[in-house]
């Protein structure tokens, strides 16, 4: 190997500086991008219970994701405006702080928990594709599926759910598979889509009984006692949570703002992010609460009000609705899966071998080992407490956030040197130690520990919501200290 491609095998096409051409990121396309983050089946879910299962004051809740909101948007400013200034992917932004091997190394723990979570996904999202094909079969003939093909089971599903499951897992990465501009695109028609369903959805439940699903909708805005200073805990719970939930987009948000305009179109999309959380929020309710009006006329539903739509689907008697909950829940689901999980891991997948993989090679590993995951999720993975483990690695996301965030506004000035950023050579300005930044590696370790207690001590486990912020404020505090001359 030649000295110069020695110097310049950090170097990969994928992982450049964004050409200017391609810079055509607006505040529409970030608006889109949070509203896909929010509509998911687990933020539908999460909303609505904090609202109508948690017995807390309505106005605690709305401020609270508000509060919340604005922490995000305040952070997503700071992690975006690096990468859309000079268009780089997160990951190689890492390099400047932790040296091109520390950015390698532990740049991959954002990947393995990305390929993790995409085969989560993929398994829940293979179950409305099941839903639909066991419609299908059903509307064909109802006795096709006692027949004993659809009673045999491995990994605790039949030929219908392996059938999903591929299904699933090829209409990602096929999706997936046409680049950037076209994943923009995606991302515009997902959340678009999915708030006109949602406005379907709307209507078909108001227009059931006016009075009775608009009364219901108010029952739950409970205006009282919002003063109370025992509404004081719970609304630091919401906030934590709307951080939680957030946290993960929040660190490779890079990975899409290097393809942005202008600072001033990235300040304006995040901004979006507040208007995402009321629109979806009200429709989310309103479904909900309309819906358990109308399900507790049956006496057989009276038990618990249902906050998953999949639940909520299960007790219609309604087959165009039913099949159009689920087409959108596909659509949001597979689009909320690119955006958290299968881009981010792209990036940092290529980074881990720059020299040998592209997108698209990245994309068929992710999906192969996606898939391994999606298929021993029910059967085994989710019975031996994986999550914990998911858990204890993202927890390296804060401290990773918090050492990038003060080494570019504190320590650097927010310069960087664009060529030293792909080169090896011992004079170049991010080298360090042999490719490792030792006192960013010390800070990552020092917040990863900070972060780390609030999911393993049972003493901290009350401040686990805000574990992200915990860790990011101890490394990048620690990391200025150490980093300062």
């Amino acid at each position: 190997m030649s000295q110069q491609k020695s110097k310049n095998n950090l170097l990969n096409w994928d992982l450049v500086t964004v050409n200017p051409n391609n810079k055509n990121w607006d505040w529409t396309d970030l608006f889109c991008y949070w509203g896909v983050n929010i509509q998911s089946v687990i933020g539908f879910s999460l909303i609505t219970s904090l609202y109508v299962i948690y017995d807390l004051n309505s106005f605690v809740v709305f401020f609270g994701t508000i509060i919340g909101a604005l922490l995000i948007y305040f952070f997503s400013n700071l992690i975006g405006i690096p990468s859309q200034k000079f268009g780089l992917p997160f990951v190689v932004l890492l390099r400047s702080s932790l040296g091109f091997r520390g950015a390698k190394y532990f740049g991959i723990i954002r990947c393995l928990v990305g390929i993790f979570l995409f085969g989560i996904q993929t398994y829940f999202l293979s179950k409305a594709f099941g839903y639909l094909i066991r419609i299908i079969i059903f509307y064909l003939d109802p006795s096709l599926l006692d027949m004993d093909l659809f009673l045999s089971f491995f990994l605790a599903m039949n030929i219908i759910d392996w059938s999903a499951i591929i299904l699933a897992i090829v209409f990602q990465t096929i999706l997936f598979s046409f680049g950037m501009n076209f994943n923009r695109r995606l991302i515009v028609f997902s959340a678009i889509s999915v708030y006109l369903g949602m406005l379907l959805f709307f209507f078909s439940v108001l227009l059931n009984d006016v009075k009775i699903s608009s009364q219901a909708f108010l029952n739950i805005l409970d205006l009282g006692n919002f003063l109370e200073k025992e509404n004081f805990a719970p609304l630091l719970t919401v906030i934590g949570t709307t951080l939680a939930y957030f946290s993960i987009v929040v660190l490779t948000y890079g990975d899409f703002t290097r393809y942005v305009k202008t600072e001033n179109e990235l300040k304006k999309g995040n901004l979006s992010l507040i208007l995402n959380l009321i629109i979806f929020s009200f429709f989310a309710l309103f479904i909900v609460s309309g819906m358990d009006t109308y399900l507790k006329q049956n006496p057989e539903n009276l038990s618990r009000i249902l906050t998953n739509p999949t639940d909520i689907i299960g007790k219609l008697d309604n087959l165009m609705i039913t099949n159009l909950v689920l087409i959108i829940i596909i659509i949001a689901s597979a689009s909320t899966n690119l955006i958290a999980n299968f881009i981010p891991s792209q990036f940092t997948l290529i980074n881990f071998v720059p020299s040998f993989l592209s997108l698209k090679s990245a994309a068929i590993i992710i999906s192969m080992f996606g898939f391994l995951v999606g298929i021993f999720w029910l059967s085994y993975l989710s019975q031996i407490g994986i999550l914990s483990f998911i858990d204890t690695f993202g927890a390296f996301f804060g401290p990773l956030f918090g050492v990038v965030i003060s080494d570019f506004y504190l320590i650097k000035k927010r310069m960087l040197i664009n060529k030293d950023i792909y080169s090896q050579d011992y004079n170049g300005e991010y080298y360090y130690s042999n490719g490792w930044h030792i006192k960013g590696v010390y800070s990552l370790i020092l917040g990863f520990i900070f972060s780390a207690s609030t999911i393993w001590n049972t003493n901290l486990m009350f401040l686990q919501s805000y574990s992200w912020m915990i860790g990011a404020l101890v490394a990048g505090f620690v990391y200025y200290l150490m980093a300062k001359e």
